[in-house]
């Protein structure tokens, strides 16, 4: 936590012009040798943050794991080099950044096209200081699961299924999906959903999932990456029509100190072969089976050819 800390005051003591009034970082790309690659201290990001340090370890680069409690201290100490290299999220980090630049109240730039979440995103990142290396196949988005046994009556595999079977749905997830375009009022919009309620009990909780399982709820907010699914004999139904942002996994780097080409090429290695699938069994394993997420990373990325 001493960590943590130092991060708190180094930030709170910046001073001098705001990155967007000093125009966009410019010079060569830095390639140093030794690497701070930063987690936000939750399964997914810690396996994301061991995956990446393992690869630039093969790639001849030392590298140490700084976990950082959330994006507001990890984001600005990105910026100043105290860490090299993070796991990000496209849409979500973009409009963070957008947020922070243009106001909470700025309208998003995040989107269900990638390539148009990418461009805004380095926009965003480029004045910071920060590069945005190329996204993944893995994403970690919303998603809604219902029970496996409700999907085989209705034969449900997609949200479009759903809405055209007509069915009523309470759905378990937070109380902020009432207002939220990516929850009831675009699964109402986009998929025609029959929604008669909102039950408050949280986005992808054992307690909104155990609700669905005993039908008390008939769906449930949780993400595509959710390692619990299973236990609680919930499936996925698939967005078929792309409500949901292009959260896909991209490391983001300091560019004076990680801009180079060689950073880029250790860690595009593990974008096309890392899936949503593969992300969430990892998670698996790590919360489920109690297993290291260091050493779930170096099976996966042994298992992969990557080491």
């Amino acid at each position: 936590m001493a960590a943590v800390a130092s991060l708190a005051v180094l930030a709170g003591c910046a001073s001098g012009p705001s990155l967007e009034n000093r125009g966009e970082v410019t010079g060569p790309p830095g390639d140093s040798r030794n690497l701070t690659v930063g987690s936000a201290g939750f399964t997914e990001s810690d396996l994301l943050a061991q995956m990446y340090a393992l690869l630039l370890n093969k790639a001849g680069y030392g590298t140490e794991i700084l976990s950082v409690a959330n994006r507001e201290l990890y984001e600005p100490a990105l910026e100043s080099g105290q860490i090299d290299v993070v796991p990000e999220y496209a849409a979500t980090f973009a409009d963070w950044l957008n947020a922070k630049r243009n106001g909470a109240d700025a309208e998003p730039v995040g989107s269900p096209d990638l390539d148009e979440t990418i461009e805004a995103l380095r926009r965003l990142a480029a004045p910071r200081g920060l590069t945005v290396l190329d996204p993944g196949k893995a994403v970690d988005q919303n998603a809604f699961a219902v029970t496996a046994a409700h999907a085989r009556q209705h034969r449900l595999k997609t949200l479009t299924d759903l809405g055209r079977s007509g069915l009523e749905v309470r759905l378990a997830a937070g109380d902020e999906c009432v207002r939220r375009p990516y929850c009831a009022p675009g699964l109402k919009k986009v998929y025609g959903i029959r929604l008669t309620g909102i039950d408050p009990k949280g986005v992808g909780t054992t307690q909104a999932k155990k609700a669905v399982q005993s039908g008390q709820d008939q769906m449930v907010l949780t993400t595509s990456t959710d390692a619990t699914l299973d236990d609680f004999g919930l499936v996925l139904l698939e967005d078929d029509k792309h409500l949901q942002n292009a959260d896909h996994i991209v490391p983001v780097v300091n560019r004076s100190s990680a801009g180079g080409k060689g950073v880029a090429a250790a860690l595009d290695r593990l974008a096309p072969v890392l899936t949503t699938r593969d992300l969430a069994l990892l998670n698996e394993q790590v919360d489920s089976w109690r297993r290291l997420p260091q050493d779930v990373a170096r099976t996966y990325l042994e298992r992969k050819n990557l080491l």
